[in-house]
């Protein structure tokens, strides 16, 4: 073999692709909104690309090899299903227009399954495999990434998520008899294939993501998983034309796969070796150590990549001392979960600024670890004083919150009476056979956003404010009412986004001016950040609940986000336990409850879209997490009155697995996102499931407004498991992301199919 370029001492498992300014989103909406073509939006990402090298070179990247290409117009799953053919079909080349039309669906289908990337935030689209299917190597995507950042004077790492992780996350297209990882043999061929077409454009390094081999999942066992490597990559590395493969194993250790990795030596091998991941697995680092042989350059991930915290490099670099001499550094995960940069932050507390440290700031760590604290004495200095001035602050502590919290009993909760005496107790609501409803949020208008903004300006006092806001609340109440709903939400005109609004009135928290992180496509979020101890000095929705309720007389839902899905979108604190902070912003959310109750609002959402986000991707961390999440949730609704009706809604994950936990909770009306699987999720219910149910029948992340009578077929589908006495007709999640143009239309159709199917009944 020819002389190959050595692997850098310094290097990142992955950056944001949306831009510091969101530029990707920006050009993504105008490409689907049509205000520019094609050749405009490629040239966009384009230029956001090529800058992002020049940062990140900047930014002490600069050997060859050390920026990862991880380049996605949508989702990275999706980009590398096109390239190796898992989706696209036979086609030589799949165009702009098809890849959104898998990821969004359009007029003509719906779009593909959408669920979280392992316990993140972040969603994938999910490849379906059908059976007959070829696999289409399409090299050309990804060579051309290469060759425009050599012409911009930069050598990157292109990247692909692995053959085991792509099909492990992938489903068996409808009507399928063979399930994905059994094609492994066929789609590691075009992986080959692709590699060939890398090596041949003279690129002598490609990143491989496997991340499926440090979970246990549900289509394989961990043993099961690392054979899947060994067979994968014996043909990979076996190859004769190729780039070396830096193979990475991010958001957890390895069990099983070590040795087998450690056996098939790639030339470079990356391990998740965060202070986090360490505290999961104690003898991780000195297993590695072990385990891994001179023939591969070891890169740890010492920096994690998923927390907003600056690191504690003297504690790091102890870490790396353990490892063997010549170990490269990396983040522990792609740098797409953290925002940017801390420098485009003006108004952080000042007290507060300095423990942070988002992409940009991991970076120059990462480069710290490398060199040492004689030559990046700046960066080491910084994180002694994050790690000291931190742990002396006030406001990480509150006596009253802590007390309050000691007082609880100790293990579960459960609210009384049960689930079965409540139930009559609520027929005195007097809801229709089949009701209807929504999740809650409702479009942002361009109006009330623009409020909003003056309002945060100082351009609009608070009573003009109020004002817009009331308006936009009436007008949405009659939007239902014509429609013909039969609960109603006040639409949360006065929430930017469902976590930072509570994130913004809770004690405790810090929000952000400019850090946004990818939620899927075009969706950002600004996840706030918990620095203490978490209370409510007063109330959050009172006032907006009670006065929508003033304008109907239909039921209107109190909506209020959920304690784990508040920890879980937002980044939380690693000097205490989850477990703790969510029994925190859990008596906060029950003072809540109380008031909406004394204000007289009979039914109350708690949304928990993001409970199964957070389990464990080992066994045996799950019991433990899924008993402190169900006590959040019960103790914001404990002293509930049995009249008062409890929902909760879950959405975009993968629920089989925590089925049990769901009906846990012990809602009263559990609404669940099912349009895109096809109420596959209902198969999974058994007899502990008792309360009602909600499975979506509209899905709102794509722009396709569902007929009627497709909605009618879910609807009947649904019945096939759920009883009707038990069933609710709704929309898989909220419609802030919608516009009006396709949400009253489908949910004018929503309300006609559910009258159609009661009139069979």
């Amino acid at each position: 073999m020819t002389e190959h370029t050595t692997f850098p001492q310094a290097t990142i498992e992955g950056y944001p692709r949306v831009g510091p300014q969101r530029e990707l989103k920006k050009a993504l909406e105008s490409y689907w909104a049509g205000r520019i073509d094609a050749q405009t939006f490629e040239s966009a990402a384009h230029s956001l690309r090529v800058d992002t090298y020049a940062r990140l070179k900047e930014l002490g990247l600069g050997a060859d090899y050390a920026i990862p290409a991880d380049v996605a117009y949508y989702d990275q799953v999706l980009e590398t299903a096109l390239t190796v053919g898992a989706l696209g079909g036979d086609a030589a080349e799949v165009s702009l227009d098809e890849e959104f039309a898998l990821a969004r669906g359009n007029a003509d289908r719906a779009p593909l399954e959408m669920t979280k990337w392992f316990d993140t935030n972040y969603h994938y689209i999910v490849p379906e495999i059908a059976d007959g299917q070829s696999f289409t190597a399409r090299p050309g995507r990804i060579v051309k990434l290469v060759e425009e950042a050599q012409e911009a004077g930069h050598t990157v790492r292109p990247y692909l998520v692995g053959p085991v992780t792509l099909l492990a996350l992938s489903k068996p297209a409808e009507g399928a008899n063979r399930q994905p990882l059994e094609r492994l043999p066929e789609v590691t061929a075009a992986y080959v294939e692709v590699l060939a077409a890398l090596a041949d454009a003279g690129v002598d390094w490609i990143q491989l993501a496997e991340p499926a081999l440090v979970a246990d999942l549900t289509v394989a066992s961990d043993a099961e998983l690392a054979e899947h490597a060994q067979r994968a990559y014996s043909e990979i590395l076996g190859a004769e034309n190729r780039p070396q493969v830096y193979l990475t194993t991010p958001y957890g250790s390895l069990q099983k796969g070590l040795d087998t990795l450690a056996d098939l030596a790639p030339e470079a091998l990356q391990v998740d070796l965060s202070t986090r991941t360490q505290k999961h697995d104690a003898g991780y680092v000195d297993r590695v150590a072990a385990a891994v042989g001179e023939k591969t350059q070891l890169v740890a991930g010492l920096i994690d990549g998923r927390n907003v915290w600056a690191a504690d490099l003297r504690r790091l670099a102890e870490t790396l001392e353990k490892l063997p001499a010549g170990t490269a550094v990396s983040t522990s995960v792609s740098l797409q979960h953290v925002p940017h940069t801390v420098e485009a932050e003006s108004k952080l507390p000042h007290d507060v600024a300095n423990w942070f440290s988002f992409a940009d700031e991991k970076i120059r760590e990462v480069v710290a670890l490398t060199v040492g604290p004689d030559k990046a004495e700046d960066v080491f200095g910084r994180a002694d004083r994050a790690v000291r001035t931190r742990g002396a602050s006030e406001r990480t502590h509150n006596q009253q919150v802590q007390d309050r919290v000691a007082a609880l009993p100790d293990g579960q909760v459960k609210r009384e009476p049960a689930f079965a005496e409540r139930h009559r107790a609520q027929e005195a609501l007097g809801l229709p056979q089949l009701p209807t409803t929504t999740i809650g949020s409702f479009p942002q208008t361009t109006e009330i956003r623009t409020a909003r903004a003056k309002h945060r300006k100082g351009q609009l006092d608070d009573a003009a404010y109020t004002d817009a806001l009331k308006k936009e609340i009436a007008d949405v109440i009659g939007l239902q009412e014509r429609l013909g709903l039969d609960v109603l939400v006040h639409g949360e005109a006065e929430r930017n986004d469902m976590v930072q609004y509570f994130a913004e009135l809770l004690e405790g928290f810090v929000t952000t001016e400019n850090g946004w992180v990818q939620s899927y496509g075009s969706r950002c979020t600004r996840p706030p950040i918990v620095v203490g101890d978490v209370s409510r000095p007063a109330a959050m929705t009172t006032e907006w609940s009670t006065y929508a309720q003033s304008l109907s007389d239909k039921y209107v839902k109190g909506m209020l986000t959920g304690p784990v899905t508040i920890l879980a979108w937002s980044f939380p604190r690693d000097d205490v336990s989850r477990s703790v902070s969510a029994d925190q912003i859990a008596l906060a959310l029950a003072d809540e409850v109380r008031d909406l109750e004394e204000a007289g609002i009979k039914i109350i959402q708690i949304d928990e879209p993001a409970l199964r986000e957070l389990l464990p991707l080992r066994e045996a961390e799950r019991a433990s997490y899924l008993d402190w999440a169900i006590r959040a949730f019960r103790l914001v609704a404990l002293k509930a009155q049995p009249e008062t009706q409890i929902h909760t809604h879950l959405c975009y994950s993968e629920f089989g697995q925590v089925i049990d936990a769901v009906a846990a909770l012990d809602a009263d009306v559990t609404s669940i996102e099912a349009a895109r699987s096809r109420m596959e999720l209902l198969v999974d219910l058994d007899d502990s499931f008792t309360s009602d149910i909600g499975p979506g029948v509209y899905d709102i992340h794509s722009p396709r407004v569902p007929g009627v009578e497709e909605v009618a077929d879910l609807i009947r589908a649904a019945l096939q498991h759920v009883p009707a006495e038990r069933l609710w007709v709704n929309p898989d999640c909220g419609l802030k992301t919608r516009g009006y143009k396709e949400v009253e239309p489908a949910l004018r159709n929503l309300v006609q199919a559910r009258d159609e199917v009661v009139g069979e009944l």
